[in-house]
């Protein structure tokens, strides 16, 4: 019954007389007794009745034609809504022992005898009346009992919710610490040793072979600060899904001996025994990228095994994927840290003089770009010092058909005129000199408006443009030389510190025919100067200290 009902009484008795007397009776004590009085003519409209209300006691006539009172009694008590109400049967004649004894087994809770006696009528009534009443208050606690322990249950479940989160919120703000702290030591270790160098080609008493050696240390430093910060920036771009991949047909097994041929050109793999097998295996992807998760994953595993150790690469087929793996007999992967050793800022042991460096964010960038290629990456270490396995598997598809050689197109013995639009004037400088002595012919503009003026006062074969310009910015630039018939036709190659996709639409929408992203390496430079694609620099990236 709802809860601002109040208790309701049905009494069933065919006779019209019998049934007003017995509601009147009733209706005399309802103010005062809190209760409601319901009539009803027949067992079928008793039946009707109850499943409308609920009834705190029926009242019912046992000779009634058609459904008699015990009929009516066990259709009522067969209905799980009704099964529960106390059922007082009235009756005119003093029910024998057998009668009796029926009643009870239908259902019934007591007897009135007829004709009935108001004060014997009202306290049977009253009992069950006040049972309902309090069977109501009881359902009433019970459910605020209830909603209290829901309500309790939910506070605990949200209390250790943000317990949980606290936790881990103060172990990534512990992470972030030590992160920027390596971050200082990562920088500031390149920094010191480019401006000690810069200081010793200054001094008046030093040797041509102390130069030589003071700009390669500047030279191999700025590299590394160079993919410290492309690192960073990758890192970025791939937490914030900026990255957009240019996909096309990528032969692994190439990708794989391309990278593992930079690290013997430049000495990173001598010491290793290195064995290598691939089989041939093309996915769809960025081979840019792809080839970051290679070089991460073969650096780590230099990086994190001694001199001497092995290094093992193996790439196969596996049924609609390919297979890489890289396995070492390096430092291992603690055992804790194995399940985190792909989160970003996760480290093994930190210490300020550790031997192998980085900033841990390696396996990071190894994991993003592999699942931007809807592929995915595992790690496995029996433990400290007994090596790890990386595997990266990704969607294989089928092999590109073989291009036709292309014909050479005009003489590349003379070089194409360059018209340089840069304000830095030290990077304007270095970029003319290293140009100069490749052969191009080089002038140079200061801003925006010099370099539009420079581009139609000498028609040079192609112009790069730094965006970042004063004046007007390097689109204004391209736009307005695209718009000049005189000019329209200079190949422009953008120059910018901003290497996002939408950086990259918004170079190529103003009219520029490529994108280049400072700092350009001179084999990048010259690649695009000769109208091919800039290859991509060596990204050997780091992972988590422990993590081989």
């Amino acid at each position: 019954m709802a809860h601002t009902d109040k208790p309701k009484i049905l009494v069933v008795n065919d006779d019209a007389a019998s049934l007003l007397a017995l509601t009147s009776l009733l209706d005399q004590w309802a103010e005062e007794s809190n209760y409601t009085v319901h009539p009803a003519r027949s067992g079928q409209d008793a039946l009707r009745q109850v499943l409308l209300h609920d009834f705190a006691v029926i009242l019912l006539d046992v000779n009634m034609p058609g459904m008699d009172g015990f009929e009516t009694a066990e259709a009522i008590h067969q209905r799980a809504r009704s099964a529960d109400i106390p059922i007082i049967f009235v009756t005119a004649f003093l029910a024998d022992e057998i009668d009796r004894l029926k009643a009870y087994q239908r259902g019934a809770a007591d007897f009135l005898f007829t004709p009935v006696i108001p004060q014997i009528l009202r306290a049977k009534v009253s009992v069950f009346v006040a049972l309902a009443m309090k069977n109501e208050q009881l359902k009433r606690q019970a459910e605020k009992l209830s909603q209290r322990t829901t309500e309790l249950t939910a506070t605990n479940r949200r209390l250790v919710r943000e317990m949980e989160e606290r936790r881990d919120a103060e172990r990534k703000s512990h992470a972030k610490d030590e992160f920027l702290a390596m971050l200082g030591h990562e920088l500031r270790n390149p920094l010191s040793a480019i401006s000690s160098a810069s200081a010793l080609i200054g001094l008046p008493g030093a040797s041509s072979d102390t130069v030589g050696r003071a700009r390669q240390i500047i030279q191999r430093q700025s590299q590394h600060l160079s993919r410290i910060v492309d690192d960073l920036l990758d890192l970025s771009r791939a937490m914030s899904g900026k990255i957009l991949l240019a996909r096309k047909p990528v032969d692994m097994a190439g990708l794989v001996s391309g990278c593992l041929e930079t690290f013997r050109a430049t000495g990173r793999s001598a010491g290793y025994h290195v064995s290598v097998d691939l089989a041939p295996g093309w996915v769809d992807g960025d081979p840019t990228r792809l080839e970051q998760v290679v070089s991460n994953l073969i650096d780590n595993a230099l990086k994190y095994t001694t001199s001497g150790g092995s290094i093992d690469i193996q790439l196969a087929e596996a049924g609609a994927e390919v297979v890489l793996t890289v396995r070492d007999s390096g430092v291992g992967i603690p055992a804790e840290l194995l399940p985190q050793v792909f989160d970003v800022f996760v480290q093994g042991a930190i210490s300020i003089d550790r031997s192998q460096g980085g900033l841990g964010i390696g396996l990071s960038l190894v994991r993003r770009m592999v699942e931007l290629h809807g592929g995915s990456v595992s790690a496995h270490s029996d433990g400290c010092g007994k090596g790890s396995t990386f595997s990266v598997r990704l969607p294989r598809t089928e092999a590109e058909p073989a291009a036709p050689a292309q014909q050479s197109h005009g003489d590349n013995s003379g070089k194409p005129a360059v018209l340089l639009i840069e304000d830095n004037e030290d990077g304007r400088e270095m970029m003319a000199a290293m140009l100069a002595a490749h052969g191009y012919p080089v002038d140079q503009a200061a801003d925006g408006l010099q370099g539009v003026a420079a581009a139609q006062a000498r028609l040079p074969a192609l112009a790069l443009v730094d965006i970042g310009l004063p004046g007007i910015d390097g689109y204004e630039v391209a736009r307005r030389l695209r718009g000049d018939p005189a000019t329209s036709a200079i190949r422009l190659i953008a120059l910018t510190g901003y290497g996002l996709a939408e950086d990259q639409r918004r170079v190529l929408e103003a009219g520029f025919d490529q994108h280049l992203v400072k700092p350009v390496s001179i084999e990048q430079l010259l690649a695009a100067l000769a109208g091919a694609p800039a290859p991509a620099p060596l990204r050997a990236g780091v992972r988590a200290a422990s993590a081989a």
